[in-house]
C-alpha cells in the first residue's frame, strides 16, 4: 500500500485537526498505534506531499519525545508510539520545515485518536488512527555560521489590548529585523490562552520562523496532570521539548514547568522541573551532539531555580560551549552558575534570565502613545534582546523597547549640587546587560581620568522615585508598578570632591565580558 501523503494542520481535513501534519487518506488505511513509520524527505515541489521521484534523506533524526532515531539511506524511519504522542523532526543545518501562515514551525504529528479532554482552552481535536505513514517535508536553505535570534521574554498579555501594546512598543520597530529567527522564553499569555493565535499573527509580520517555549502561564491550569496541562499548547504551537540546529548551533527548547494538582483542596501549583520522560529526550539528543558545537538551552524558568536539574547538569558540565537562557523573573541578569548552584564543571555556567518585552506586567502610567510605562523592578525597562552566534562564539545584545540602540544604561545623580557637598553624592549607573565581569568608570569631562565605579546590590534609586510616584497619586484607571526588587546590575560611586561650579557632562562607560562597550550620560549643575 502506497504511505498517505501529510499535509499542514491547517488545512482543510478537519476531522484529523492536529496543528502539526495530518493524514489525507480515510482511517481504513491507517496501520496499528504501536509504531509510527514514514520518511523524512526533500520535498522538491513544496506540496508538502511525498510524490514520485523526491528523495528520502538519510540520517535525519526523528522523535517521540524520548527516543531518537535516524533515518536509513532511503530516508525511512520507525518509532514506537502510544496513543498521546507527538512526533516530530529535529531540524538538521541547512534545512527548513514547513512554516504556517503566521511563521510557526509545523515539525510534528500529533498522535491524540481521542483527542484532548476537555478544557476552559480548546485542545486537540481528536486524530484518529495512526497513519500507515506519517512523513516529514524538508527545504533546503542557507544557514551560516554567523546569525542572530530575537530573544522574548514574557509578553504575558491578559488580553487583545495587551496584545496591541506588545504589537506597538516591540514588533513595530524590529520589522525589517535581519535576524534568522525568533524565540518566545514562556509566559506567551496571562492565563488567557486564547491569545496564543492572535499575538502569534502579530510577531508573524516580521516575517521569520518563531519558536515558542511553554511557561507557566501557558498552561490548562484544570488539568489534572502534568501530562494533560500542555494540551492548548500542543495545539498551538506543537511539542512542549524538542531540539532543531541552525547553522552550527544546537538549540534544545526545554519544558521546565511541572504541574501538579492537590487533592482533595482541586487546585493545583507548579514548581520548576522536567521529568523523565524528558530528561530520557535530553540525553538522548545530547548523546548525538558533538563536544565542540554550541548547545544552547532555551526554557522558561530560571535553570537555577529547576528542582532536577543536577541530571541535566551533569550532562552538560563537560561541554566546552554551552549556554542556556530563560525569563520568569521580570528582571534582566546574568548568572555564572557554580557548586552553589550545584554545578561541577570546571568553568562556572552562564545562564541568562532574559528582559520582558512585558516589562513589569504591562503596568504603570501611559506614556504618550498610551503604552504602560511597565519598568522591571529591578530599574531596567522592558524590551527583548538579540542573541549574536560565530561558531562557537555568542553574544547577548540588550534592546530597550522604544528606545535607541545606543540607550544601554540611565545615569542618576541630582540635578543640582553645591561645591561643598559634591564629594558626598552619589552617582548611580544602571547598566541594563552587565554582569558580574563587567568594568564600569566614570568621568567628569574629556580631559579628567576615568574613576571606577562598585557593583551594588541595591534597589534602584529611579525606580524607588517612579514607584512612589505613582503610588501617590491613590487610585487611577491603570495598575502602578510593583515594588522595586535589587537590581543585579546597578554600579555606584561619589562624585569627586570641591566640584567647580557650573554645568558638568558625567560621561558613564561600561565594558562587557566580551568586549562591547556602552555610553551613558547625565548632566550636572554645581553652585
Amino acid at each position: 500500500m502506497k504511505p498517505t501523503s501529510l499535509f499542514l494542520a491547517f488545512s482543510a481535513t478537519a476531522l484529523f485537526l492536529t496543528w502539526g501534519l495530518i493524514p489525507s487518506d480515510s482511517a481504513t488505511q491507517f496501520d496499528t498505534p504501536s509504531t509510527a513509520k514514514g520518511f523524512v524527505y526533500h520535498d522538491k515541489n513544496e506540496n508538502q506531499k511525498k510524490d514520485a521521484g523526491e528523495p528520502g534523506l538519510p540520517g535525519m533524526k526523528v522523535s517521540n519525545g524520548k527516543q531518537i532515531v535516524k533515518t536509513d539511506a532511503k530516508g525511512f524511519y520507525e518509532l514506537p508510539v502510544d496513543n498521546d504522542e507527538i512526533l516530530f523532526v529535529i531540524k538538521p543545518r541547512a534545512w527548513r520545515t514547513p512554516i504556517s501562515k503566521t511563521q510557526l514551525p509545523r515539525f510534528y504529528y500529533i498522535h491524540k485518536p481521542n483527542g484532548s479532554p476537555e478544557s476552559k482552552f480548546k485542545g486537540v481535536e481528536p486524530t484518529g488512527p495512526l497513519p500507515q505513514s506519517v512523513d516529514f517535508p524538508l527545504y533546503p536553505q542557507e544557514e551560516p555560521d554567523t546569525f542572530k535570534a530575537i530573544m522574548f521574554g514574557d509578553p504575558q498579555p491578559r488580553n487583545q489590548q495587551e496584545v496591541d501594546y506588545m504589537s506597538h512598543d516591540v514588533i513595530e520597530e524590529l520589522v525589517g529585523t535581519d535576524a534568522s529567527f525568533g524565540v518566545t522564553l514562556g509566559d506567551i499569555t496571562f492565563d488567557n490562552l486564547d491569545l496564543f493565535e492572535p499575538q502569534a499573527r502579530s510577531i508573524a509580520l516580521l516575517g521569520i520562523p518563531w519558536y515558542n517555549i511553554i511557561g507557566n502561564h501557558d498552561i490548562n491550569r484544570e488539568a489534572k496532570h502534568d501530562h494533560t496541562s500542555d494540551e492548548t499548547f500542543e495545539r498551538a504551537f506543537g511539542p512542549a521539548y524538542y531540539s532543531f540546529d541552525y547553522g552550527s548551533v544546537h538549540f534544545l527548547v526545554l519544558d521546565d514547568i511541572l504541574w501538579e494538582h492537590k487533592q482533595p483542596e482541586g487546585k493545583g501549583s507548579y514548581r520548576g522541573g522536567f521529568g523523565p520522560e524528558q530528561m530520557e529526550f535530553i540525553k538522548n539528543d545530547l548523546a548525538m551532539i558533538p563536544d565542540d558545537q554550541l548547545v544552547v538551552l532555551m526554557m522558561h524558568i530560571p535553570l537555577n531555580e529547576v528542582g532536577d536539574r543536577a541530571e541535566l547538569f551533569r550532562m552538560i558540565e563537560k561541554r566546552p560551549f554551552c549556554v542556556s537562557i530563560s525569563a520568569h523573573r521580570h528582571v534582566h541578569q546574568h548568572l555564572f552558575l557554580t557548586k552553589e548552584n550545584g554545578w561541577e564543571g570546571p568553568v562556572p555556567h552562564h545562564h541568562i534570565v532574559n528582559v520582558t518585552v512585558s516589562g513589569s506586567w504591562w503596568r504603570g502610567m501611559p506614556d504618550e502613545r498610551g503604552i504602560p510605562q511597565t519598568l522591571m523592578a529591578d530599574g531596567a525597562p522592558n524590551g527583548y534582546s538579540i542573541m549574536s552566534f560565530d561558531g562557537t562564539d555568542y553574544s547577548l545584545e540588550f534592546f530597550a523597547s522604544g528606545r535607541s540602540k545606543d540607550y544601554q544604561m540611565l545615569v542618576q545623580c541630582p540635578e543640582v549640587v553645591t561645591t561643598a557637598e559634591s564629594g558626598q553624592t552619589d552617582l548611580y549607573a544602571n547598566v541594563f546587560n552587565a554582569n558580574d565581569k563587567s568594568i564600569v568608570q566614570f568621568r567628569m569631562s574629556e580631559d579628567s581620568p576615568w574613576l571606577s565605579m562598585e557593583k551594588v546590590f541595591e534597589n534602584d534609586p529611579n525606580y524607588i522615585r517612579a514607584h512612589k510616584l505613582q503610588e501617590s497619586l491613590g487610585k487611577t484607571p491603570w495598575s502602578t508598578v510593583p515594588g522595586p526588587r535589587k537590581s543585579t546590575h546597578l554600579w555606584k560611586a561619589k562624585l569627586p570632591e570641591k566640584l567647580k561650579s557650573g554645568t558638568h557632562l558625567i560621561q558613564v562607560q561600561a565594558e562587557n565580558s566580551d568586549g562591547i562597550k556602552s555610553n551613558g550620560y547625565r548632566v550636572l549643575r554645581v553652585e
